[in-house]
């Protein structure tokens, strides 16, 4: 009987030409349908647009809030919808972990010889949200960004790259906090809802409006500070930032790193004990 070969692991190389074939996968699919995917957009630029303007009527009534001035607040802002835009492109497929459990796909997953996390991150693009946060970030940003006093050299620029992709790892982190739980509850989105989106709304705000207990929440636990509040408070220098270690000013790109190692850890064990939903209609 003629022995099997043993499985030789992908090149890099190769793991890039498969991420880039599922790339143009997606991007196949979503041109399939144009006309809905650009209504889809522009629903979610709407809809995200109404809090921008409630905030802007709010603050043309009263000029400043807790001493930040409108471009302020959107320059605040624009650092949440940036980061989420990059986290919707690059980490759909953590977002939506639940529905693969639930659907039974995971199991088609798990049988490819490739490693799991690579096939659920590459595999899905949500370029619709991607676009529609993309878009408020970038308005916010463009609005803001020359009336705050930023000087804009290779330092500062460097900075916020790597604070827009921190942000973007600590927000797929969140999510990964959710998708763990899936191995055991199968169905999550509450849990989502309330980890992530429940908790994002606080980050739209400076946390030095908040009571001590949402501040430690926002840095300690659920660490939306370091995805819109302390990047802002590098450029911005406000004097409610004394309230904090300044330190915090810089941690950004490593709480992202630090906190995707521990869930992964979490995510691993969970793995472990999965077991199939029996779904799978494939």
């Amino acid at each position: 009987m003629e022995q099997s070969k043993p499985f030789k692991p992908y090149s890099k190389i190769e793991l890039l030409k498969i991420l880039f074939m599922y790339f143009k996968l997606n991007l196949k699919s979503m041109l399939e349908y144009k006309f809905d995917r650009f209504f889809i957009a522009l629903a979610i630029f709407v809809r995200e647009m109404v809090s921008i303007v409630i905030m802007y009527l709010l603050l043309t009534r009263f000029i400043t809030i807790g001493g930040w001035k409108m471009n302020e607040m959107f320059f605040l802002y624009s650092f949440l919808f940036l980061s989420y835009s990059l986290f919707v492109f690059f980490f759909t497929g953590i977002r939506d972990f639940d529905e693969l459990v639930y659907s039974g796909q995971l199991d088609r997953y798990l049988i490819r010889p490739l490693g799991l996390m690579f096939q659920v991150v590459s595999s899905k693009v949500d370029f619709t949200a991607t676009l529609g946060h993309g878009a408020v970030g970038v308005l916010l940003f463009l609005y803001s960004y020359n009336t705050v006093g930023i000087d804009w050299n290779l330092k500062n620029i460097i900075y916020y790259i790597s604070v827009l992709v921190g942000g973007a790892i600590i927000q797929a982190s969140l999510f990964m906090v959710s998708s763990c739980f899936s191995f055991w509850a199968i169905k999550t989105t509450n849990l989502r809802n309330l980890i992530f989106f429940n908790s994002r709304r606080f980050a739209g705000y400076p946390i030095s409006f908040y009571p001590g207990i949402i501040q430690k929440m926002l840095i300690f636990v659920i660490p939306f500070a370091f995805v819109s509040y302390f990047p802002a408070q590098y450029y911005l220098r406000k004097s409610d930032l004394a309230m904090f270690w300044n330190g915090y000013l810089y941690l950004t790109p490593l709480v992202g790193i630090l906190l995707f190692a521990l869930v992964y850890i979490f995510w691993i064990s969970g793995l472990k004990r999965y077991s199939s939903s029996g779904n799978s209609m494939y």
